[in-house]
């Protein structure tokens, strides 16, 4: 949600800012719809004033025995003026939210201006692609070779965009995700929370996902929504809540299913584990002070980069452009891990600083000691990591010519001392 009084006051800055997401002038309409909300406030004012004059009038009138039907008819008359423009209000007042809360969050100065992906910058890369003395294969090759990734079964039970992982794989997710919360409670300070993955229209808004993205998302016939990342959870932990200053910054972390419809990837990673309606995901989530939420963007960025450095995994950092920001983003830096059965980087983690635009959307806001009044947190998000997406780099980035794939020491200890996962350990 954006702040009406930005708008008010910058509407050349706001504009420009609309135009690099890839929209029109809105400052004028957004005003125009201002003014007669708030050209409706002062009226009702004004009325209501005089019907508590009047009104008091007809009591001294009457008191004195003199005649108040005037009076008693502009009372009247008050009253439905009153109501008629209260409904006018409210509908402006809905109206004004209605297109703020359609829009998308106003990039930082920095941000690379352009369209769409082909405008991202590489800021840096880490690691270099393993050279492979034989043509490295895709994962959903290495794991439906091994009978240890069934997309068959999974369309049976479930449809396209599924997939049941049997044995040494299911092992491996598991331990993908607590190697990751171990490091991120243990060495990065986030605190593990195990939140709901089903969760109220309030929620969904005040992240974002509502009203605009509903398509994406699944539905219960009871009305929850199924989560598509634990930012919505993790992040509403500060909804309707005002923080005391010193307890900044909040970092949480979890680790849970994520649902998504893929309503707009019709055609794209049909095969395989890239783009699914259910997959895990470690999630990284921070609220911080207002002057802290750009250092905190880095340094989440960091803590994402530490599990594929761990893992030693080749990727880059990608600073998105605002055409390919995601909606409440301010500023994102993407993480790209390289696959070389598909001989490509793709994305693992996208980090992301929303300054306060959820915070206003949820009402979340902190206090600081000997200052009037609360101010609104920054909320920052990011991926720590994908957990199947993980999961696929590893089977490329560590596959042997002999069908087998070599476990990264990191995950040893995690697979009980197992440092291969053989053909023959087949389900």
């Amino acid at each position: 949600m954006h702040d009406l009084k930005f708008i008010r006051d910058n509407p050349k800055d706001f504009d420009k800012a609309m135009e690099t997401r890839g929209m029109g002038p809105m400052s004028a309409g957004i005003l125009a719809m201002d003014e007669a909300r708030r050209s409706a406030q002062t009226r009702l004012q004004e009325l209501l004033a005089r019907r508590n004059e009047a009104s008091k009038a007809v009591g001294m009138k009457k008191k004195a025995g003199e005649d108040a039907d005037d009076l008693i008819a502009e009372v009247a008359e008050l009253k439905s003026t009153i109501a008629a423009l209260e409904a006018e209000e409210r509908q402006a007042a809905e109206d004004l939210t209605g297109i703020l809360e359609s829009l998308p969050n106003i990039p930082a100065a920095d941000v690379p201006v352009g369209p769409d992906e082909d405008a991202n910058v590489e800021i840096r890369k880490w690691g270099e692609p393993k050279a492979f003395s034989f043509e490295p294969k895709q994962h959903f090759d290495i794991g439906e070779e091994n009978g240890l990734m069934d997309f068959e079964t999974a369309a049976r039970l479930s449809g396209a965009r599924f997939v049941v992982l049997k044995g040494p794989l299911a092992r491996l997710e598991r331990a993908l995700a607590n190697f990751m919360l171990d490091r991120h409670t243990l060495q990065n300070g986030y605190t593990e929370i195990v939140p709901p993955v089903l969760v109220r229209d309030e929620a969904m808004y005040g992240t974002g996902q509502l009203p605009k993205f509903a398509e994406d998302l699944f539905r219960t016939e009871e009305g929850f929504w199924l989560i598509p990342t634990a930012e919505v959870p993790l992040t509403n932990l500060a909804s309707d809540r005002i923080a005391e200053e010193a307890d900044l910054p909040l970092r949480f972390t979890a680790w849970t299913p994520c649902f998504r419809s893929e309503a707009g990837a019709a055609g794209r990673d049909t095969r395989g584990m890239i783009r699914q309606h259910q997959f895990s995901k470690v999630e990284m989530v921070s609220i911080t002070h207002p002057d802290k939420s750009e250092e905190e963007l880095e340094r989440m960025t960091g803590c994402a980069e530490g599990i594929l450095q761990a893992l030693d995994l080749p990727y880059r950092v990608l600073a998105l452009c605002t055409g390919d920001m995601g909606f409440g983003a301010r500023k994102t830096y993407d993480l790209e891990v390289w696959l070389p059965g598909q001989g490509r980087y793709r994305e693992i983690s996208s980090c992301s600083n929303c300054w306060d635009f959820q915070a206003r959307r949820m009402k979340g806001r902190f206090r600081t000691p000997g200052e009037k009044g609360t101010k609104f947190v920054h909320t920052l998000n990011g991926s720590g990591l994908a957990v199947g997406r993980t999961l696929i780099a590893v089977l490329e980035n560590y596959q042997n010519e002999d069908g087998s794939v070599t476990v990264p020491e990191a995950l040893r200890p995690y697979m009980g001392g197992i440092d291969r996962i053989e053909v023959e350990s087949v389900a």
